[in-house]
């Protein structure tokens, strides 16, 4: 009972937080702004180029898992690799950050590699990601503080009278995504070491942890990494082109809306759902989007790029019930099956 009151409060309590935000943000939109461009207002060809950077993000994180793996002696097919990553994201769109267990235990089950490590080696690319959001951060405000001065300049408008547009709620609001986030990380690190200590052995979770230290070939980690937030980059970017009001903002814009949404999706809601849509929509005001455009943006772009990763994952889910296992068992997913490769 208590199990699945947990399993329950994991899921219903993500989604109430994200509700709140969007009925907040949307509760005075304009929604004939949506149909719109749903009918025709927007250029689907552009949202259609968008779609495939989706796709390589995951299949470039996939590769980079290889590589990673490759100084324990471990080797996993590429296929089953890349539908474990698109299977994760799918179910971290119901229960927030589950996708990682499970894209390990995929691993575990069809490719015969120790659990422990797999959990080590993702714990070590994630590193490696919040270091990449922070450099794309730092290099984002460097550059784009001469274009915040310009832009307050010629329109007359100066950061306290930007900040005089938000509401109290809105203000609430960001603090109650910030807080979240901090939840999310205490959580987080509080559960890891919990994990190392009772359930895994430490000295391969470890061994997994340390194995970008280790890489046979660093360069082409770095590639992959590169080709993935490159990807979810253009991924972002080209939507721009599909709307009149952000046609013309130009790559840096994007950059700073790219940078914002990586944070808010830190927020325990699925995909970020609700505080990618706050922090996006703010920063495309920031560039003169009107309020209901830069809402509509945000609402559109999130649901197709989110629709996209359920389609992924349900490929994953057929790809993987015709994929052979190397120890020949079925592929369970309950938490219990998750943990047996010790």
């Amino acid at each position: 009972m208590k199990t699945a009151l947990k399993y329950i409060l994991r899921i219903a309590l993500p989604l109430l937080l994200a509700g709140v935000i969007l009925h907040w943000m949307y509760r005075g939109v304009d929604w004939s702004g949506v149909w719109e461009a749903l009918e025709g207002g927007m250029n689907w060809w552009w949202m259609l180029l968008s779609m495939p950077f989706g796709v390589s993000a995951q299949v470039f994180r996939a590769l980079r898992w290889n590589v990673v793996l490759k100084p324990m002696g471990e080797k996993a097919r590429l296929s089953t690799c890349c539908n474990g990553i698109f299977l994760s994201y799918a179910s971290s769109l119901a229960i927030p950050r589950v996708g990682e267990v499970l894209r390990c235990g995929v691993l575990s089950k069809y490719e015969g590699i120790s659990f422990t490590r797999l959990v080590g080696s993702v714990v070590s690319e994630r590193v490696v990601d919040m270091s990449m959001v922070f450099l794309f951060s730092l290099i984002t405000m460097l550059t784009q503080i001469p274009v915040f001065l310009d832009f307050f300049d010629k329109t007359g408008l100066n950061l306290p009278a930007f900040l005089g547009r938000f509401t109290t709620t809105g203000y609430w609001v960001t603090a109650v995504c910030v807080v979240s986030a901090c939840i999310l990380v205490f959580l987080l690190t509080k559960k890891l070491k919990l994990f190392s200590r009772t359930k895994v052995k430490f000295a391969k979770l470890l061994e997994g942890m340390m194995s970008v230290a280790r890489l046979h070939n660093p360069w082409l980690f770095l590639l992959y990494s590169v080709g993935i937030w490159l990807s979810y980059y253009l991924h972002f970017y080209i939507a721009f082109y599909c709307f009149e009001y952000t046609a013309g903002l130009g790559p840096v814009a994007a950059l700073v809306a790219f940078v914002v949404g990586c944070f808010a999706v830190l927020v325990p809601t699925p995909n970020g759902a609700g505080p990618w849509h706050f922090v996006v929509k703010t920063a495309l005001v920031l560039y003169g989007v009107q309020d209901n455009d830069a809402a509509v943006f945000a609402l559109i772009v999130h649901t197709l790029q989110t629709l996209l990763t359920v389609v992924l994952g349900l490929y994953a889910l057929a790809a993987l019930a015709m994929t052979r296992m190397v120890n020949g068992e079925p592929l369970a997913v309950s938490e219990k099956a998750l943990h047996t490769k010790l």
